[in-house]
């Protein structure tokens, strides 16, 4: 995903022409790449962030000759010296990123720096330029509906830089009308790599948020939380991000609808917020852009003070961010219904995937072929496309570990998984997607310390992904680590819209073997609309504690009467990474109420 905000196109109405002046010397352009590199409004990797002083420095020192994809694959991403460009684009790609990075960052925090270094596409090598603003004339109207009227008369320390972006936005309207929707589409200009196919995955617009109420405190929120959505949306894979500027005046903000039919874009995101003297209320809004209904509403009630302002648009926008771009948040839960008449075989690779959010959900049989023979497709039409990569290592996992291959060959099925899902890293190092799949495989191969550090870092990219926060507690638990686990997959069911059944099991498991069955069955019994046959097991087991043979019977007749579980209890759980206490609970468990089920 990246995010790129309208006002970069027009760069060369607000920069002075610096062709004719000299270079920066290399002590500015150090102090520059300085400035960029600690600046918390760069939102790029650590990777790329490295990309970026490497490339720097280089030229700095002479060597810009030698920056090819070769020496930045093996220099920056760790890439041997067999290292292929053609079969692997990661320079390509982080190259890209790194552009739109350095665009996000002089449109708004870098605008006023003295130097300015940037990529040029097609090449590796940096540009440096001085930046200087040059006075605007006053745009006596708007060229579009990006912007309603003519500048607002506004005041205070904010107004020269609201009347600035306001005259930009006017003068470029224009070439926004001409070519955006088709960039909106794209995500930029540059031809696709090999490999690099747009994977149709749709476009977010996220509007500045605005502030109603009157006092200062009210519009710094509006614009902390706007800023820090967007970077918290950005790690969530799966759509493309953009944004209009920060510091558009109440009122100008496009209608949805506009943006949905003059630019192409699939969703827009716009909040409010009103602040009283001790009292904060924010409201977030997701639009279909090409009908205007809302698909989703929220409201969040905190109270006021100066000195929470920060933690307040921290959560807040956390919140939000996790409620819409979750794998099984608004976003996808819609997509899901537009795409679900589609025939598998015609999907796209982004629908391939979503489609594979789907399956997990409950990993159900019937599924699990069509989705697989997507995905081996889409890795075909699309070889860059990271995700498509993660699911199907997933997949080729769940043909092992549910025992739906052909062939009984449990760790040739692991191994064919791990292979998809290091590709998937490999593609893109920070892919959370990625490292979760990654996770899993080296999880079930009984790698259990490196499935827990890949498990860490996925959180740790993305600490708002409430399926990052599952998949790393179910582990932890399945290992014997109750205390932290469960505390964790707690916080991942509260912070998902519609949790699959498998974020509860555990937590059921848990109350288990303390002796709570009533909470248990109420747990059990939320975790089985994924209808499998561990949700029922656990049900039964419950049951038959709290002495309901009937419910007891009912559990048991909705088990499979055929697969692992079926065929074996105990090496379906050890299967799966149980300890053996946690095993031989859950058998004794399972045994226990089928006798009383049994009893006349």
């Amino acid at each position: 995903m990246f995010t790129r905000e309208v006002t970069a196109v027009q760069s060369e109405f607000v920069i002075e022409d610096s062709r004719s002046r000299s270079a920066p010397p290399a002590d500015d352009i150090r102090a520059e790449l300085e400035r960029i590199l600690s600046s918390p409004d760069l939102h790029a990797s650590d990777r790329r962030r490295a990309f970026l002083r490497y490339v720097v420095e280089e030229t700095l020192s002479g060597r810009a000759d030698r920056l090819k994809g070769y020496t930045v694959a093996t220099a920056v991403f760790g890439r041997d010296e067999t290292f292929d460009s053609q079969t692997d684009p990661v320079v390509r790609l982080e190259a890209r990123r790194l552009r739109r990075d350095l665009d996000g960052y002089y449109v708004d925090a870098g605008q006023h720096d003295p130097v300015r270094i940037s990529i040029p596409k097609g090449s590796y090598i940096p540009h440096f330029e001085w930046i200087e603003a040059v006075p605007q004339p006053p745009v006596e109207e708007p060229a579009t509906s990006l912007v309603k009227s003519a500048e607002p008369e506004v005041a205070g320390p904010g107004a020269a830089r609201l009347r600035h972006v306001l005259t930009v936005v006017a003068i470029v309207a224009v070439l926004i009308v001409a070519g955006l929707a088709g960039w909106l589409l794209r995500g930029d200009g540059e031809a696709p790599a090999p490999g690099d196919a747009d994977v149709g995955e749709p476009a977010v617009v996220v509007l500045p948020f605005e502030a109603l109420g009157a006092t200062q405190d009210g519009r710094y929120l509006a614009d902390g939380i706007s800023q820090e959505l967007i970077g918290d949306l950005m790690k969530f894979p799966g759509f493309r991000l953009y944004t209009l500027p920060i510091g558009f005046s109440d009122g100008s903000s496009p209608k949805p609808v506009a943006l949905g039919r003059d630019l192409g874009v699939a969703y827009v995101v716009r909040g409010m917020v009103r602040d009283d003297t001790d009292h904060v209320r924010v409201s977030a809004q997701l639009f279909d852009a090409a009908t205007g209904q809302v698909l989703w509403t929220a409201d969040f009630d905190r109270p006021s003070s100066p000195e929470s302002l920060i933690r307040t648009q921290t959560e807040l926008a956390g919140t939000i961010a996790a409620e819409l771009g979750q794998p099984y948040g608004v976003v996808t839960k819609d997509l899901e219904v537009r795409q679900a008449p589609l025939g598998v075989s015609n999907m796209t690779s982004y629908v391939c995937v979503l489609r594979a959010y789907g399956y997990r959900r409950g990993f159900s049989r019937d599924e699990f072929d069509p989705v697989l023979g997507c995905l081996e497709e889409a890795v075909r039409r699309d070889p860059g496309y990271s995700d498509a990569w993660a699911m199907l290592g997933w997949m080729y996992m769940d043909a092992g570990r549910f025992g739906f291959a052909k062939t009984g060959d449990l760790q040739a099925q692991y191994q064919q998984g791990l292979v998809a899902a290091e590709r998937a890293v490999k593609l893109d190092p920070d892919n959370p997607l990625a490292l979760k799949a990654l996770s899993s495989i080296n999880y079930y191969m009984g790698h259990f310390d490196e499935a827990e550090r890949l498990a860490r870092k996925a959180v740790e990219l993305n600490p708002n992904d409430p399926d990052a926060l599952a998949q790393l507690g179910w582990r932890l638990a399945a290992r014997g680590k109750f205390d932290e686990g469960i505390s964790v997959l707690r916080h991942a069911i509260e912070r998902t819209v519609n949790p699959p059944g498998w974020y509860f099991h555990f937590v059921a498991i848990d109350l288990y073997l303390k002796g709570d069955y009533g909470e248990m069955l109420k747990v059990a019994e939320r975790s089985a609309s994924d209808g499998s046959a561990v949700s029922q097991a656990l049900i039964a087991i419950a049951s038959a504690e709290l002495g309901d043979r009937e419910a007891t019977r009912a559990a048991l007749d909705n088990l499979p009467k055929s697969g692992p579980l079926a065929r074996d209890p105990a090496e379906y759980f050890a299967r799966h990474g149980a300890t053996d206490r946690i095993v031989n609970a859950l058998v004794t468990g399972l045994e226990k109420a089928r006798a009383f089920a049994s009893e006349t």
